[in-house]
């Protein structure tokens, strides 16, 4: 599944890298960073949290699972 951030909604509050420190990181300067814009088997359940914490509904999953 695709990982998808709409930039204009984000906050950049942390959530997301609580949730999934290996997908999401707030750089220096407070702003999103994602490493990677593919979910794996590994990594599908913490990105799926991340998702519905999401207090702006800023990031979004596509594609089948």
């Amino acid at each position: 599944m695709k990982i998808k951030v709409d930039f204009d909604l984000c906050e950049s509050n942390g959530l997301c890298e609580a949730m999934a420190p290996d997908v999401f990181e707030l750089d220096d300067d407070d702003l999103l960073q994602v490493h990677t814009d593919e979910t794996t088997p590994e990594n599908l359940d913490r990105v799926k949290q991340a998702v519905a914490a999401c207090p702006r509904a800023a990031i979004s999953l596509e594609g089948d699972e």
